[in-house]
């Protein structure tokens, strides 16, 4: 896939995931690349954050970039035309304190994707709310679980054993405002 200027958000990542599975390097797209495809463009992000959960050198990982026309610039990728960058945070793959992450491989236009599932990209924002008070992190967390599938028991449960059952309740009733604002609305006759 050639990347332009106005190539998209899921379009990179989609090229980026495919060379990294080309060249035989398992990685999972985390953080806000991640939220921003499940939040449908509610939430934007310049960067991809891709976490290696195999074993690569950065020789491996120079080449698998440079097939898409990435090149390394000091700890990200850039591309002298997509207006997104790419990283590989250190692993491994974790949210808060939760090792037991499954990523899935979620088919779209541009390709397969190894990314978070919508319930873990969904723990990733609630991390940076529960731990650092993050409210924008709040509003993406409610965003993707108003427009995507997500297992509310385990995001309890999860946020139970991070010490936040309080803020669970905020992130509750801030999905169910964004809902209600989403919903069509009814005509007055």
């Amino acid at each position: 896939m050639r990347l332009s200027e106005r190539s998209s958000l899921g379009a990179v990542a989609g090229a980026v995931a495919g060379a990294l599975r080309t060249h035989g390097i398992p990685a999972v797209l985390t953080g806000g690349a991640c939220a921003a495809l499940y939040s449908e463009g509610a939430y934007s992000s310049r960067d991809l954050d891709f976490i290696v959960v195999g074993s690569a050198t950065r020789a491996g990982m120079d080449t698998a970039m440079a097939s898409v026309g990435f090149v390394r610039r000091r700890d990200r990728y850039v591309h002298p035309r997509a207006r997104f960058y790419v990283e590989f945070p250190r692993g491994p793959l974790a949210i808060g304190g939760e090792y037991r992450i499954r990523p899935l491989s979620r088919p779209t236009s541009h390709g397969r994707i190894l990314m978070l599932s919508p319930t873990d990209s969904c723990r990733d924002r609630l991390a940076a709310f529960y731990h650092w008070g993050d409210r924008q992190s709040l509003t993406v967390a409610a965003w993707i679980a108003a427009r995507n599938r997500v297992l509310l028991t385990t995001l309890k449960r999860w946020s139970m054993a991070e010490g936040a059952a309080d803020r669970f309740e905020e992130f509750v009733k801030e999905t169910a405002k964004i809902r209600r604002r989403a919903a069509p609305r009814r005509r007055r006759r």
